[in-house]
Formats: C-alpha cells, structure tokens, sequence
C-alpha cells in the first residue's frame, strides 16, 4: 500500500518532470502552474500543495540541474583513470551540452541573483543562507547545489594550475565555456571569418590551462 508520503512525492517528482519539459519546450514562459499540473496529470490544486508559486517550482528544477552537472563533474574528479587534462575537457564539455541541449535551462543556471526579492543579499546575509538556509528553503538549495559544482570544477583547475592560480583560470575557463555555449547556440561558430567548433575551441582552451599550470 502506497503511504501519503510516497504518493507526495510521486506528485512532486512528476510536477518537477513536467516543468523541465515546458522550460525546454517554450523557455520560463511556458511554465505555469496550471500546464505543470495538466502535464503531470495531477489535479489542478496539486501543483500548489507541493510549491509556493512558479519561481518556487523553476528554482527547483534549477537546483536539480546543478546537482546533476556537479555529480557528473564529481565523478570525472574522481576517476583514477582519467587524466587532468581530460577531466577539464569534460567538465567544459558537460557545461556547453546543456547549453546546445537545453538553452533555456542555461540561462536559468546562469541568471544572476538579485532578480527577485528573495535572492537580495550581500556580505554575511547571503552567506548565512548560503551555508545554513533551511532545506525547505528553494533559494538556499539552488546556492548550495551551484556551490557544489563550482568547488568540483575548481578542484579539477586546481590540479592542473596549483591552487594560487586556481580561482583566475576558474574564472577565465567558465566565462570562456559560457561564450562558446552562447556563440555555439547563436549560429556565430563555424560560419563566417570564424570557421571553428565548439570542440576545437575546448581543446584550445584545456591546452592553454595545462600549459600554464606547466610553467607555474
């Protein structure tokens, strides 16, 4: 017999499910509580027991994402059998596949805080939510899970440039990523005076890195 707890958390799984597939299918917009519960095939008051409103709802499916990326950046980390160089070039590579897979999930993951009310902050407030916000708190949750990430990169950059040098190339590395996801999205690669992909553009990027950390 299915408990109430499990039955709640089917809904939430299939209400999370449904607003991935309306984000990718029609960007923020699309996604609203009513077509998230027609999707999910749940009742028209269910979207609202498990969510206190669509930012609530996009925030979560924000974290999620973040957390599956760093678990794919965590596994490469770890993997005894991959080199340095490889782990960076995957890492890149996982961050610029959901850009030309998911572009309005990308821009989710990438929108600076401070757009609504709940994510205004700086100095010790936002840390202290950062770090010690409720679990049930959706904000505190996407800042942690994108924590989570950026720390399993910067590990990976860390073991190619030393940990000096880590935070400038992390910078450099990330904003590099996300213009070639940008360009590669917007039809500027591979046209034009151009001429060049996504890939070439990685390798470039993983050869100056490692380098660098060669010359250090």
């Amino acid at each position: 017999m299915v408990t109430r707890a499990e039955s709640a958390a089917v809904t939430r799984r299939a209400l999370l499910d449904a607003a991935a597939e309306l984000l990718d299918l029609g960007g923020p917009e699309a996604v609203t509580l009513r077509e998230v519960g027609a999707r999910a095939g749940v009742s028209r008051g269910a979207p609202y027991r498990h969510f206190t409103g669509k930012d609530s709802l996009l925030t979560t499916v924000t974290t999620e994402s973040w957390q599956r990326i760093a678990g794919q950046i965590h596994a490469l980390r770890t993997d005894p059998a991959l080199p340095a160089a490889t782990k960076l070039r995957g890492a890149l590579h996982a961050l610029i596949r959901v850009g030309r897979d998911q572009p309005h999930l990308y821009q989710m993951l990438f929108r600076r805080s401070g757009h609504r009310p709940e994510e205004l902050g700086e100095g010790l407030d936002r840390v202290r939510r950062q770090l010690c916000g409720p679990a049930d708190d959706p904000v505190a949750d996407r800042m942690r899970a994108a924590g989570r990430f950026q720390d399993e990169f910067l590990a990976i950059v860390t073991d190619l440039v030393g940990e000096r040098n880590t935070r400038h190339y992390g910078a450099l590395l990330l904003a590099s990523a996300h213009g070639i996801a940008d360009m590669e999205l917007s039809g500027h690669l591979g046209t034009g005076e151009l001429r060049t992909t996504a890939d070439e553009l990685v390798d470039t990027l993983v050869r100056m890195v490692v380098d660098a950390g060669a010359t250090t």
